[in-house]
């Protein structure tokens, strides 16, 4: 049975925990991993960079110093490296590392080091396994093996030729032309894409011709991408890789190269790692709204209401072109505004519609009306924005629609229901346009369910089940909205409940590593989601002990020990401190609701 005070106790506890984790703005900026294929990547950057300045003197020495004993105290038993210090060893993050000590001149002092990672790299099979790992997306298989050819490690014959002169291209056109990378990618097109033709030209003297032509046009386009901060997507992989690329090619001194590099100096942090993301202050903000309940103690005028509406995007975004009315995942402006964010923060907009930033006893009315229109007026642009994106199958992609060829650019079911989700709480706006949507996007999720009952999601993974992949969040998020939905009598939802019934961990929770421990993140969605939906004793049984797992967990302090279940891109895991407390919130204030109305 479940101990209701306790539970309500648990709940209030967290819920203060959540509140006292903001800063100084009121915002939740948390804390992404450190990373080891961002720190490796950021020393080949900086080190590219010193070698071929104009200065002639290396001045990222400390930098790359303390980078390097990072990695070196971060090397698994295995002799490779994870993306983070809980993450198992993988051959990509392994070979840019190894790449890393020798760019930086490290490898000689650290030669038996070196050995055991080569030895692990071949023992998992090489080349050919790191190929096999990305399969037909080149976004970052062509620029590890860049970065290993900068470093003398492979043959320039084992990197693909990017075709960069498509970059010149109109971007109504790019989709039609099947990229060999994501959308969002095109800077890594353009460095990675010329940096390849720089050492190792083509034979065919047409395409040798339309690329020596391209290079200068297709430079301004990267520059035009390139944000304020300097960081591409504000991430040290893809900004190192476009600065080592164009700094091989004889641009150290490039503007673009300029910027880049003050982003990767700025965000290195004390220990001398990287993160893969400067931070999902958006994100997390937004996900934390939903998951406080506004009642007691929490004054929903300390939540920062206009801080979000300034973050939305109000112009065409120049990597994906779409339209204004998204959000990215953090307020950098290096964001790019995505489904996932956008949705988010529609949700959290919802919550917070009648209560203002403004709305404290001293608030004028005028004030108050001011922030609810401009509730309502970023609403309905950014509903436009997500019907806009739909794709024809109904299900909704991370970025652009259209964009079908490479995995990141797919309709997706974590999103779509995230999408869904949203355009439910807003569903007023355009009635007739929203229904149809909504109608569509729910067949995209019948026909994606899996024979077992579960949904695979795009962005979380977990690194303990085969192909990495992550029911435990894809089925729970699309739960959430069949529950928005109050459609929980249908086969879907009984076939889903059974999945996750029948892979609860004998410890009471769920995800993780089934033969030692769950992961309070993993348990609390599937709490959350379980908790709404009504059932047999077979269930009650199932939400019962998942919530006294949860209990127990919190009470052991078990929530600030995060799990590596995210996915940045192509199958690059982080973790974040804050998402086990957002979730065992969420998951404690959907469970207490329940027994309230009980």
């Amino acid at each position: 049975m479940i101990d209701r005070e306790r539970l309500i106790r648990a709940r209030d506890e967290a819920c203060r925990e959540l509140l006292s984790r903001r800063n100084a703005d009121g915002l939740w900026v948390g804390r992404l991993s450190d990373s080891a294929l961002s720190t490796a990547t950021a020393i080949s950057a900086l080190a590219m960079v010193d070698r071929h300045a104009a200065e002639g003197e290396p001045w990222h020495d400390r930098a790359i110093d303390v980078g390097i004993d990072w990695l070196v105290a971060h090397q698994n038993g295995d002799g490779g490296w994870g993306d983070t210090d809980r993450s198992f060893s993988n051959l990509a993050t392994t070979m840019l590392v190894r790449a890393a000590f020798h760019l930086a001149g490290r490898a000689e002092s650290n030669a038996q080091l070196l050995r055991e990672a080569e030895t692990y790299f071949e023992r998992e099979g090489g080349l050919d396994a790191l190929r096999r790992r990305y399969g037909k997306d080149k976004t970052f298989v062509v620029p590890i093996l860049t970065n290993a050819a900068l470093a003398g490690l492979v043959d320039w014959r084992e990197v693909s030729p990017l075709p960069f002169e498509l970059a010149c291209l109109p971007h109504a056109t790019l989709r039609l032309v099947g990229l060999p990378v994501v959308s969002y990618a095109i800077p890594a097109l353009v460095a990675i894409g010329q940096v390849r033709f720089y050492h190792r030209k083509p034979w065919n003297p047409l395409t040798r011709t339309v690329r020596r032509l391209a290079v200068g046009r297709s430079l301004q386009k990267l520059e035009e991408m390139q944000p304020a901060s300097g960081g591409f997507l504000e991430a040290a992989p893809l900004t190192s890789f476009v600065t080592m690329s164009l700094a091989s090619t004889g641009r150290a001194d490039d503007p673009v190269v300029r910027r880049a590099v003050r982003f990767l100096e700025h965000s290195q942090r004390e220990n001398g790692a990287w993160p893969i993301d400067e931070n999902l202050a958006t994100w997390l903000t937004t996900q934390a709204i939903v998951a406080l309940p506004f009642q007691g103690e929490i004054d929903p005028g300390e939540i920062p209401l206009r801080w979000l509406l300034s973050c939305q995007h109000l112009h065409e975004h120049p990597f994906t072109h779409t339209g204004s009315g998204g959000w990215g995942w953090t307020d950098r402006s290096g964001a790019v505004p995505d489904v996932d964010d956008t949705a988010s923060a529609l949700l959290a907009l919802a919550r917070l519609a009648d209560y203002p930033a403004t709305a404290r006893h001293e608030s004028d009315s005028d004030e108050v009306e001011a922030d609810q229109r401009s509730v309502q007026d970023a609403a309905a642009e950014a509903i436009q924005w997500l019907l806009e994106l739909q794709n024809g199958n109904g299900g909704w992609p991370t970025f652009c629609r259209g964009w079908g060829k490479m995995p990141f650019d797919r309709s997706s079911t974590d999103l779509t229901a995230h999408a869904l989700r949203a355009l439910h709480a807003w569903r007023g706006l355009a009635p007739s346009r929203i229904n149809s949507a909504i109608r569509r996007g729910f067949r995209f999720l019948e026909c994606k369910q899996r024979p077992d009952g579960c949904w695979l999601p795009l962005w979380f993974g977990n690194q303990h089940l085969p192909e990495e992949t992550n029911p435990y969040y894809g089925t729970a998020r699309v739960l959430a909205a069949y529950r928005d939905f109050d459609r929980l009598n249908g086969r879907e939802v009984r076939d889903a409940v059974g999945w996750l019934e029948g892979h609860q961990n004998p410890d009471g929770g769920w995800g993780g590593d089934p033969k030692q421990q769950s992961s309070v993140e993993e348990t609390a969605l599937v709490v959350e989601a379980l908790a709404s939906i009504p059932g047999g004793r077979s269930l009650e049984l199932s939400l019962e002990k998942g919530v006294n797992w949860l209990l127990d967990s919190f009470e052991a302090g078990r929530h600030r020990e995060a799990s590596p279940i995210g996915l940045y891109f192509a199958k690059l895991w982080y973790y974040e401190e804050l998402y086990p407390l957002i979730f065992l919130t969420a998951a404690l204030r959907r469970t207490g609701d329940c027994f309230s109305q009980a």
